[in-house]
């Protein structure tokens, strides 16, 4: 069965990356109502410390190295989450900016699975390369500030950039930003952002 992958990064179930993301799937669901959703919480699913034997692990990989048991069971976490991830057909990102970033929580699932051997390679003479397949990829970034209008009063996004890239080094590179913002401050325009986000997001559900 096809499979969209819900990587589902805000710890409130009433956040405007949550909504946007229940508009984007209803959308998919009326449009393909034989596919499979996997969400992945990652406020309730258990993500390993990045500590430790899997960071051992990590290097004893990228040496060559035999595992030790304990280095093999950790690493054998990072394998099963880098593969519910690269078994998606699909795959819809919500979360919000804190910081001008990530959430804390979405960088150390990727700094869990952007491992050597699972989601991309490194070749002497070619360098790092990707090891998933492309795939269909959408971001919901809400933020405080309107950072799809230009209205940003002079903050910087580094979680667009930051997301494009890490996706890009393992090979998703078809990924399209939905930005929703401000989310603070007067009501009329945080409702015209959601308003505006929402329409744009039912509109990409129908063809995903």
């Amino acid at each position: 069965m096809a499979e969209l992958l819900h990587l589902s990064c805000s710890p409130r179930a009433d956040s405007e990356s949550s909504a946007g993301a229940r508009v984007f799937l209803d959308g998919f669901r009326r449009a393909r109502p034989d596919w499979d959703i996997d969400v992945v919480d990652l406020w309730r699913e258990r993500l390993p410390e990045f500590a430790g034997p899997i960071v051992e692990a990590k290097y004893a990989r990228m040496k060559a190295q035999p595992f030790n048991d304990a280095q093999r069971d950790s690493f054998a976490e990072a394998e099963r989450m880098a593969l519910r991830f690269s078994l998606a057909d699909r795959v819809l990102i919500s979360t919000p900016m804190w910081n001008f970033s990530i959430p804390y929580k979405l960088k150390q699932w990727f700094d869990v699975i952007v491992q050597p051997g699972l989601t991309f390679r490194f070749d002497p003479s070619l360098g790092y390369l990707p090891l998933l397949k492309d795939r269909p990829t959408t971001v919901i970034l809400a933020s405080g500030s309107d950072f799809a209008t230009g209205m940003n009063r002079g903050r910087i996004d580094m979680a667009t950039p930051y997301l494009r890239e890490i996706l890009r080094f393992i090979g998703i590179s078809n990924v399209r930003f939905v930005p929703i913002g401000p989310t603070t401050g007067p009501q009329q325009p945080i409702e015209a952002a959601r308003e505006r986000a929402h329409l744009q997001l039912a509109a990409m559900a129908a063809n995903f």
